[in-house]
């Protein structure tokens, strides 16, 4: 790993080679890692509950008010693949840095919004700060972290927080939001930013690539629009339906410029993304599994949530409780999945998280019009465990095997994946539900596509990498030494 005139030691000197134990240096720069991720994690759900105080306060009409989520989720999601490239070539923690302060700062501006224009570029601005961190910071700890025991429970550390920042947002958002007003979930923010930007220039590697072949600018150019085109219309699908002439323009703008982004990316001497790269078992696989397990898992919390409150009549605080026990499953779920990882292997244990995840949705269909909240905690929290199986191992899957010059690419292929499956499960399935009369109906026919959609994707995913040849098969052993690559 070519390291600057930072020389900052990595932070693998500090744990010992081919095990799993992480020395006092490691566990400090995984810990700023996972920070972060946390954080931009959390700002996926805190404001969530605090829409309809944020919106009676700085005058947001209820249809503009979708833009609160949406004005985030563009460019976070937009424009992965381009900083994760950029971080390759012109180094990672730099980049790392510039998009923590970029962050801190954009939540200060949304804390202190006097209007609905202000507050929406503080969230844009906030996307853009995240689109700069998930990326670089996931390639900072798979070049920091060697392939093997190490880097598998590295992933299962971070892995476990993305989760949980998502199910702490929710419950810290309204308890925020009741006793400090909405203001203070942003301010949350800042503080976090500034928190993980005081320490971390003194913990973090520097890392890039020894060459700087010039940027591929028409790949950024259509990649990038055609993310956000396609982030756009699914989000803008979640709240209006997909009748609408904007929604199926940009819609078919993103997909258009995808495809492009496909021509350019075959006939450019040093593409933006590699296509052999892509052609890679693990990288095409896994991916699909991240996108599946990303997607399907946010479809069922959403209609979970309205089944809880609308059907059962629970509160807000007793539905928020019924995912805060999910959360504390999924937290167990990633201290057990690097072992799991490391004894049978990443493939294996994408493959059986997945039907697991999908087995344990299926038995939400046995949930009654008029009970149901104990089959719910329970079968939503095993379903949670085997998802956070899967968001580890598929991340583990494609970072296996994957140079360090490149690990800015694989890792912002994953964090799109997870990106864009966060948008695009709710408006393509969660609309059946809330258009069915009665809305129980609707909970359950989205129930039973998510459930089939999970297990033929284990199917597929158990097929495919299973004929593939990439690194790391086998039952995590590579000449009697256990990488904890691909299995």
């Amino acid at each position: 790993m070519p390291i600057d005139t930072q020389k900052t030691p990595p932070a693998e000197a500090a744990a010992a080679p081919g095990t799993d134990r992480l020395g006092g240096r490691a566990g400090l720069v995984l810990l700023v890692l996972c920070a972060a991720q946390f954080m931009v994690a959390l700002d996926f759900s805190v404001l969530n509950v605090a829409l309809p105080a944020l919106g009676r306060d700085l005058g947001f009409s209820p249809s503009a008010l979708q833009w609160a989520v949406t004005a985030f989720a563009l460019p976070s999601g937009g424009f992965l693949l381009l900083f994760g490239r950029i971080a390759d070539l012109y180094g990672r923690r730099r980049l790392f840095l510039t998009g923590l302060a970029v962050f801190g700062a954009a939540s200060l501006l949304a804390t202190l919004a006097w209007n609905p224009a202000s507050f929406l570029a503080g969230r844009a601005l906030q996307g853009m700060g995240a689109a700069v961190i998930v990326p670089t910071g996931m390639s900072l700890l798979t070049t920091t972290f060697p392939e093997g025991p190490l880097r598998a429970r590295a992933l299962g550390i971070s892995g476990t927080l993305l989760s949980l920042g998502f199910t702490v947002g929710m419950l810290l958002g309204g308890a925020m939001t009741d006793s400090l007003g909405w203001r203070s979930t942003m301010a949350l923010l800042a503080v976090a930013a500034a928190l993980v930007l005081a320490f971390a220039p003194g913990l973090l590697p520097e890392s890039r690539t020894p060459e700087r072949p010039r940027p591929d600018v028409p790949g950024a150019v259509t990649v990038t629009g055609g993310l956000l085109a396609l982030i756009y219309a699914l989000s803008t699908a979640a709240q209006r339906g997909f009748g609408g002439a904007d929604v199926l323009g940009t819609l078919a703008a993103g997909l258009l410029l995808l495809a492009a982004f496909a021509v350019v990316e075959s006939r450019s001497p040093a593409p933006l993304v590699s296509l052999p790269m892509l052609k890679r078992p693990t990288v095409a696989w896994g991916n699909l599994g991240g996108l599946v397990t990303f997607s399907m898992m946010s479809t069922t919390a959403f209609v979970l949530t309205l089944y809880l409150q609308e059907t059962l009549g629970l509160s807000s605080l007793r539905t928020g409780l019924v995912f805060g026990v999910q959360g504390l499953a999924s937290a167990v779920a990633g201290s057990y999945a690097p072992r799991i990882i490391g004894r049978f292997g990443a493939r294996r244990t994408l493959t059986v998280s997945l039907l697991g995840q999908g087995v344990f949705t299926a038995a939400l269909l046995g949930a009654g019009s008029e009970s149901g909240a104990l089959l719910v905690t329970v079968a939503v929290s095993l379903a949670s465990m085997f998802h956070l199986g899967a968001i580890i191992s598929y991340g583990v899957t494609v970072t296996s095997g994957v140079p360090d010059a490149e690990q800015g690419l694989a890792t912002g292929l994953i964090t799109t994946t997870q990106q864009v499956g966060i948008t695009i499960g709710i408006p393509l399935l969660g609309v059946l539900a809330t258009t069915r009369v009665p809305l129980f109906e609707g909970v359950r026919t989205v129930l039973a596509i998510d459930a089939a959609v999970v297990i033929a994707a284990a199917l597929l995913v158990g097929v495919g990498l299973g004929s593939g040849t990439g690194p790391g098969r086998g039952r995590g052993h590579r000449g009697g030494r256990r990488t904890g690559g691909v299995g």
